[in-house]
């Protein structure tokens, strides 16, 4: 153990070595783990992390809020940002009083399905039926993997199901691209939502490119990248190009034109380093929502644009 510590410390760091090897080790003894590591041997994890691949796909599994969610390449592996917000929207929600039915919830580039998981999970019973969308058929994959393991069940309920059916909170994963026009009819949504959360891709291709090689080899571009090419916007101002902000401007289209949003929803939008402003400049511009609050990360960057009319 102590040459794979002295190895793995060459790569990573003394302090992150020692902890990452505890980690491995729980995740290969734990009998109870409901998502088995990728990898049989410490061994195999060390060669692997040394050479650079996500901690998390080694181990297989990320803590997400009361969450435990399997990840694997090449989703995107949720962010503790992501998990701060999520966690205060759903205390947000729960401060508000009882819903007369479930919240209709629909989160955009859903990747692992953690957004709409945890508000599943969050909620009391019978507060959310969610949809998740995402242009990935892994993600979604994924996506209704990680529902199963975490009791929340995948279909909405039909007036048919029975009362304790229709008392559960529920998601739904489904396949679309949210940069084609009909991403409404692909997907089958049924507007409006209550609540509208998203953390699309947002860097732009500058910074992209400058990633280091665990996240560009690993993650998918899809997820990743801000104004995937071919798919910007015809629309997008030519003083927001390139600044990741392409389906920012999609989100805000769709929220015009397909009614997404009901009359007292909340539209929630996680984004990048520098971008909230842009963000809340491109919903007011577009959708008319006002009543706008930017939300700070726990680093102190604002990282959630929250809008509701």
């Amino acid at each position: 153990m102590a040459s794979l510590l002295a190895r793995l410390s060459r790569a990573i760091g003394r302090e992150s070595a020692q902890r990452e090897l505890r980690w491995m080790r729980q995740a290969l003894q734990d009998p109870s783990n409901r998502i088995p590591p990728t990898a049989r041997t410490v061994e195999d994890m060390v060669e692997r992390r040394i050479r650079g691949e996500p901690l998390q796909y080694i181990l297989g599994s990320q803590p997400f809020g009361p969450l435990n969610l399997a990840v694997r390449s090449p989703v995107l592996i949720p962010r503790p940002e992501t998990e701060d917000w999520a966690l205060t929207l759903a205390h947000r929600i729960r401060s508000q009083a009882p819903p007369a039915r479930p919240l209709r919830i629909l989160d955009l580039c859903t990747g692992t399905g953690c957004i709409p998981l945890l508000l599943c999970r969050a909620l009391p019973p019978g507060w959310a039926h969610a949809t998740g969308v995402d242009v990935s058929e892994d993600a979604v994959a994924l996506a209704k993997e990680n529902a199963r393991l975490n009791d929340v069940p995948l279909s909405i309920p039909t007036r048919h199901a029975s009362s304790r059916e229709r008392r559960a909170n529920a998601f739904t994963p489904v396949r679309a691209d949210l940069m084609q026009p009909d991403v409404v009819r692909q997907a089958g949504l049924d507007p409006p939502y209550d609540v509208i959360t998203s953390n699309p891709p947002y860097i732009p291709k500058a910074e992209y490119d400058r990633l280091d090689a665990s996240v560009k080899e690993y993650e998918d571009v899809r997820a990743l990248l801000g104004d995937p090419v071919g798919a910007v916007p015809a629309t997008l101002p030519e003083a927001e190009r390139d600044k990741g902000l392409s389906f920012y401007h999609r989100i805000a289209e769709l929220v015009r034109d397909e009614d997404l949003l009901g009359p007292d929803g909340m539209l929630v939008l996680e984004v990048g380093d520098g971008q909230a402003d842009d963000v809340a400049n491109i919903l007011k511009r577009m959708t008319h929502l006002q009543k706008i609050e930017l939300w700070n990360d726990p680093w102190g960057k604002a990282r959630v644009v929250f809008a509701r009319r």
